[in-house]
């Protein structure tokens, strides 16, 4: 029996952001699942546990191989150790691998963690992730109006107290196989990490929207890693 593949979204997006790769998946008889995070973040702290906790409920008691994107990524170890021995393995989709113990601004540039810092509200709220960046550069890597302007609504204001959180401790992580699809320059060092973790690596250089724009081909690369696992 196959695995369920678990999609995982960053919580910086929605979970929009993997239907076209979803349903592609689904067509090719793939039991697909895509948690939605987004109810965690008004559900107030601690967000990575209650992330990690949607994501191992979503694989429904099968096994499962846990697919994050992005900033999905830090999320899969602890939801790996909830699952324990249903994960069959583990896939980053220009991802940040996990970092148990450490939050997601003691991993980022020390530049962008102080611009997001300067960006949160009197609240502590930050914009959506859509507005951190100007819309030129939004419209390069989603020209198509109308997917650009669903994309960007799915993007939820983000508390600044889940960036400064750190990720749950994963004990024994990694347990299962993993594997890694580089979309994007910006995840180069993450994609040679998971080489020296002796992973299969596949690099498809497009931008990191890509599960938008081009889901037929990031597809097609995962299910080359699950034939690798």
């Amino acid at each position: 029996m196959r695995a369920r593949l678990v999609l995982v979204h960053s919580p910086l997006v929605g979970c929009q952001t993997w239907e076209p790769v979803a349903r592609d998946l689904a067509a090719d008889g793939y039991a697909v699942a895509v948690p939605d995070l987004a109810g965690t973040l008004a559900a107030g702290p601690p967000y990575h546990l209650r992330q990690a906790r949607a994501v191992a409920d979503s694989a429904a008691g099968q096994p499962a191989i846990l697919i994050g994107y992005s900033r999905a990524g830090p999320l899969l170890a602890a939801a790996g150790s909830m699952l324990g021995q249903d994960v069959r393995g583990y896939l980053f989709v220009d991802a940040r691998l996990p970092a148990p113990g450490r939050s997601w601004m003691q991993t980022t540039r020390p530049d962008l963690a102080a611009r997001l810092r300067g960006m949160a509200d009197a609240q502590g709220w930050l914009p959506p992730w859509s507005k951190w960046w100007g819309e030129e550069e939004l419209a390069a890597l989603v020209p198509d109006p109308a997917l650009r302007r669903q994309f960007a609504a799915g993007c939820p204001r983000l508390p600044l107290a889940m960036v400064e959180e750190a990720y749950p401790p994963a004990a024994g992580w990694p347990a299962a196989p993993g594997g890694y699809l580089q979309l994007s320059e910006a995840y180069r060092d993450q994609a040679a990490q998971a080489r020296e973790l002796g992973w299969p690596v596949k690099v498809q250089l497009s931008h990191h929207l890509a599960l938008l724009t081009q889901p037929g081909q990031v597809a097609s690369e995962i299910r080359a890693l699950i034939g690798q696992l």
